[in-house]
């Protein structure tokens, strides 16, 4: 605390949207984004932006182990989701990793998190056994069955009211710093959005019926109410001048959302899904506009608050490096010669400087046929067990660009000059695909097992079931 100027520990909030794309916001993506969202830009005009921020894996639980840990998937072992719904129950992020909330307890910080933890919802890998103080929210993905909230180790609402999520997470955020402030103790909170991920469902208050083909939209518009919610309750409450507050997503968007221009979407690993926005505010800290295209990655979020807050870091090899530098201007170069991206098992991806290489490309975007089209979505809202707006987006709201070359392995992009990964260069600069071949090659090879489902996607019918219990 000293070090940053501060007469106590810093305030921690991290605000964390699932499935949240580049273009969904205004300010980071190549095209127009798909609506304005003006307490983001004046969160950003205030603090610090990264434009070019990867996560690990296109898809939720390995990146937010990631997250959490400062490690590659490959390192904590989490290279699935969790599913209830399809039996992949005993699987989760291991006890022995340490994350943020458990490097932050021996320094005095209150833990909270609020809103989605999906890294295992079976005894052994609940968020209240991973040092959190205090979890109120869905232990997975809102379109898992049962869909129930759960307040650390107890279930207090079955079905859940999706429409009320982002408001009930937003308030509850609020309600956990204002019992540290009262306590004058400091604190990490994770706020981590249902939304955008499906189903969407935005409260009456931002839900526009009369327009229904901007569902996406008005989930956004109040995410971005949330924002403004939470830094000004900061304020409010006297401590925005010793709270960082981080803005990013676990991925880029799916279906009905914007990649701004990227190529490809959630769960693949072209740009448009490893590619996410962020944002840190910490006025007096961080200089306002600062803005850095340099390569960043989620596994430095733990390191970087570990920097902040002045604790020592977890006893294990740590992939993450401290942002701290980049995020107030002090540098303009990324502090990573390489960055990894990850699906499943299999690193497919090398990022260095404004260059990519595709070590496996990632498929080539298909048009969905008309019989994919009309079968309907099995995790879709019933009016039973999940509860939300019945019109949501297809497989035909693609997010992403779908065209590009598509050739053999490997592939090399020129990110500075093709953000949409359209023109592969392999062959011009052969040197290049020799340097980050090499890299993967003296990368780690562990035996990663991927869990696969115990049976097909059932529907629960009606009442609480608590079958995460033991």
């Amino acid at each position: 605390a000293a070090a940053h100027g501060a007469s106590a520990p810093p305030n921690v909030v991290l605000i964390l949207c699932d499935d949240l794309g580049l273009g969904d916001i205004s300010g980071f993506g190549y095209q127009a984004p798909l609506c304005e969202t003006p307490h983001l830009d004046r969160m950003a005009a205030a603090g610090a932006k990264l434009t070019r921020f990867m996560v690990p894996m296109p898809y939720c639980a390995p990146s937010r182990a990631s997250l959490l840990t400062g490690r590659y998937p490959f390192r904590h072992g989490i290279v699935s989701n969790p599913t209830p719904d399809q039996g992949i129950d005993r699987y989760g992020l291991p006890p022995e990793e340490t994350t943020i909330a458990e490097m932050l307890k021996p320094a005095g910080y209150d833990t909270y998190l609020v809103g989605k933890w999906h890294l295992g919802h079976r005894p052994g890998f609940f968020p209240w056994e991973q040092g959190f103080d205090d979890y109120f929210g869905i232990l997975y993905s809102n379109d898992m069955r049962p869909v129930q909230i759960v307040e650390n180790g107890r279930v207090v609402e079955y079905p859940v009211e999706q429409t009320c999520l982002t408001k009930r997470y937003t308030e509850r955020a609020i309600g956990c710093m204002e019992r540290s402030v009262q306590a004058d103790r400091p604190f990490f909170l994770l706020l981590a959005h249902a939304m955008p991920h499906k189903p969407l469902a935005p409260s009456p208050a931002f839900h526009t019926p009369e327009t229904p083909d901007d569902l996406y939209a008005d989930v956004i518009r109040e995410l971005d109410g949330s924002v403004g919610e939470i830094l000004a309750a900061t304020a409010r409450l006297g401590i925005d001048r010793n709270t960082i507050v981080v803005f990013t997503s676990d991925n880029g968007a799916a279906f009905g959302g914007n990649n701004g221009g990227l190529r490809g979407k959630k769960a693949e690993s072209w740009d448009g899904g490893l590619r996410v926005p962020f944002i840190a505010h910490w006025p007096g800290k961080i200089p306002p506009g600062t803005v850095s295209p340099a390569l960043a990655s989620s596994i430095d979020v733990l390191p970087t608050v570990a920097r902040i807050a002045g604790t020592a870091l977890p006893e294990t090899e740590i992939d993450g490096l401290d942002l701290w530098p980049l995020l107030t201007g002090a540098t303009t170069n990324s502090p990573h010669p390489f960055l990894v991206g990850m699906r499943g098992a299999t690193v497919c991806t090398i990022h260095t400087a404004k260059w990519k290489l595709h070590v496996v490309p990632s498929a080539s975007w298909r048009q969905p046929t008309a019989e994919q089209l009309r079968k309907p979505d099995p995790r879709g809202p019933d009016g039973t067990t999940i509860l939300a707006p019945l019109g949501q987006y297809t497989m035909a709201d693609f997010p992403g660009l779908t065209t590009g070359d598509h050739s053999r392995n490997p592939m090399l992009f020129d990110i500075e000059t093709d953000p949409g990964e359209q023109r592969d260069l392999a062959a011009q600069y052969p040197e290049v695909v020799d340097r980050l071949t090499r890299y993967h090659a003296a990368l780690p090879a562990p035996d990663l097992a991927i869990p696969q489902a115990a049976f097909p996607i059932r529907i629960i019918e009606g009442g609480r079931l608590d079958f995460w219990a033991e």
